[in-house]
């Protein structure tokens, strides 16, 4: 039967790419949103928009009753869920169906299975998936933890067993030690508990310098389980995902069969119907069970956030997909005489863009998007959900939007990402722009197989990226020559001026103010303030990254050294008590927004003196406490 009005239960950009899919088809969109959001971009794109009464955080998006209630008040005969919030969330997907109406995804049975990494790790077992050594029931306590650690060695990861998006997964390394265990384990429940409601955590031994590689699958109810391509999604900073590409390159006949295929028979074997997503880890050399090595990851019940590189690879639109496949329809190449798997064509790269400090660790950076340009040209794709003027609330994932690039060969599609993420230009909040543009200069990401393309049969060269390169290989600036400085420098508001020399035209960027400084006197120093103005890629000034002290008015009265706030949040936890003593570089405090958490150190040997409680909001440089 033809749906005819969805309910989309999320917001950003998926609730836009939703909307827009269902527009294709014909049926009718209705968005919701939180207060924060009540003039974000899905609610435009929708044909309506309904408010979610209730708090202003992450809960909001997860108020099953307010969802059903909307839904019925709109006539809604389907809910698609997009990615994160109630996404994987079986009872949600239970009420959906207890109320007349179609769920966009897979059975909440199947959600129940493999949302559950353990239960997911037992039926990959059963179908003969490799895996490495881990748990296979949730763990009662961190010290259980701690002993599989002893026994197996470190490193070791800690993942929610409801978590997803790098949300709920903790590494504790060499260099860390066993005495880390405790917080990796606590910290992802609460990441989990927080994002999705469940907090159980299991823990695996983690694969050394380790790439992503997932399939991409859609399931209809006629039968057909088809692996639409495999994309590398191994440049990632803390276990989330920055750059993804399609097909996945450098990979051998046999791990692609691998993956390929078993994907398809843990899909198969737990009856899947709708798009998902089954991960795995390829091992590199030196990992802990040889170079190469594939071990099943977990399965992802629901559209995950990169889909749109395999899309523009594979020529299906997975999002319309969804909606033909919870109509009951066929996969629709496959109902056209097409074989069970799509054939890609070229290759693409998507780029998350993501409001974060590049130059501060990644730090989330609320605020308002003064100006969102998008750049142009062949094999340029833009997936948004915000635009100039938008504001990004701090309670929500970091994600502004995608940048999709696609070109015949790996080579090509490398040189127009490099075009495309100099022209992109986004203003008001900081973001991953310049590491981006950095990324796609640096050899290790940028090398080509020995054997040909990347495409083709041959070894990845000088390929170096893994999951945990960024965050402890990457240099910014290393690939240009610069270093450090030039991230940050990156940041700098500049306006741009046209100067012709000699018949040629040359576009010189200075710094916001330094055109009045140069010129001179009352008039031009008054003039450039209006100069600036005119110019959207300066007209927001940035706090000092390397001082975050220095924006909180509170930082001088402090008596002792200073203890702030990396961002814009909410205190989580004090590790250690007022009053006690604590000793420079050791954990005392977490902050997290965004759905991010965040250590934070003492800055020196001596007594802590706390001035912000746990659960209160802090900005960006306020003053948390001191040592003193």
């Amino acid at each position: 039967m033809p749906l005819h009005t969805v309910l989309i239960a999320n917001r950003g950009e998926i609730a836009v790419r939703i909307a827009r899919a269902a527009r294709d088809l014909g049926i009718r969109s209705v968005a919701v949103y939180s207060e924060p959001d009540a003039d974000a971009l899905h609610t435009r794109i929708a044909d309506e928009a309904w408010a979610l009464k209730g708090s202003t955080g992450a809960q909001t998006y997860m108020n099953i009753s307010a969802l059903l209630d909307i839904a019925a008040r709109v006539g809604a005969d389907c809910v698609h869920p997009g990615y994160g919030f109630l996404s994987e969330n079986a009872d949600f997907a239970r009420a959906v169906a207890d109320a007349g109406m179609t769920w966009v995804g897979p059975p909440p049975e199947t959600i129940d299975t493999l949302g559950d990494k353990m239960a997911a790790r037992q039926l990959a077992e059963s179908v003969g998936a490799p895996l490495a050594p881990g748990t296979s029931e949730p763990l009662q306590s961190w010290e259980e933890a701690h002993a599989f650690a002893v026994e197996h060695g470190l490193p070791v990861v800690i993942k929610a067993a409801f978590g997803g998006g790098g949300r709920g997964l903790k590494i504790v390394t060499h260099e860390d030690g066993l005495d880390a265990v405790e917080d990796a384990f606590l910290s992802a429940g609460r990441e989990a508990g927080e994002a999705f409601g469940r907090s159980e955590c299991f823990v695996e031994k983690f694969l050394e310098r380790p790439r992503h590689v997932e399939a991409q699958v859609l399931a209809d109810t006629h039968g057909n389980v088809a692996v639409v391509g495999l994309r590398d999604c191994s440049t990632q900073r803390r276990f989330q995902k920055l750059v993804e590409e399609a097909p996945a390159p450098f990979l051998t006949p046999g791990q692609t069969g691998q993956i390929t295929e078993g994907a398809r028979s843990i899909c198969t074997a737990a009856g899947y119907v709708g798009a998902g997503t089954v991960e795995f880890i390829v091992a590199g050399e030196g990992g802990a069970t040889g170079e190469g090595t594939v071990s099943f990851l977990e399965v992802n019940t629901r559209v995950q956030v990169e889909h749109p590189v395999t899309e523009v690879t594979c020529g299906v639109d997975i999002v319309a997909e969804q909606f033909r496949i919870a109509a009951g329809e066929e996969l629709s190449w496959v109902a056209a005489g097409g074989s069970l798997d799509p054939v890609a064509s070229g290759h693409a790269i998507e780029f998350r863009i993501n409001a974060e400090d590049v130059a501060n660790g990644f730090v989330p950076c609320p605020g308002t998007v003064t100006e969102f340009r998008v750049p142009t040209g062949p094999g340029i794709r833009v997936d948004a959900g915000v635009v100039s003027g938008s504001t990004v609330p701090r309670f929500y994932d970091s994600l502004l939007g995608k940048l999709i690039i696609w070109g015949p060969t790996r080579e090509i599609a490398l040189s127009r990402s490099r075009a495309a993420l100099d022209e992109f230009a986004i203003s008001g909040v900081r973001t991953v722009l310049p590491f981006h543009r950095d990324h796609v200069r640096n050899p290790a990401f940028t090398a080509v197989a020995t054997g040909g393309s990347a495409e083709s049969t041959g070894s990845a060269g000088e390929f170096g990226i893994c999951t945990d390169w960024v965050d402890s290989h990457y240099v910014p600036g290393a690939a240009t020559g610069g270093g450090n400085g030039d991230i940050e420098d990156a940041y700098l508001e500049r306006t741009e001026i046209s100067v012709e020399i000699d018949g040629r035209l040359h576009r010189v960027g200075l710094p916001v103010g330094v055109l009045g400084a140069v010129t001179g006197g009352a008039d031009a120093r008054s003039a450039a303030p209006a100069a600036a103005e005119s110019s959207a890629a300066s007209t927001v000034s940035f706090p000092a990254a390397s001082s975050p002290a220095a924006s909180s008015p509170a930082a001088s009265s402090v008596s002792g050294t200073p203890v702030t706030s990396p961002f814009d949040g909410t205190v989580v936890e004090w590790k250690v008590a007022d009053g006690a003593e604590v000793s420079k570089g050791q954990t005392i405090v977490t902050v997290e927004a965004m759905k991010m958490e965040r250590a934070v150190t003492a800055p020196a040997d001596g007594v802590l003196s706390i001035s912000v409680a746990a659960g209160e909001h802090a900005g960006r440089g306020a003053v948390l406490g001191a040592v003193g």
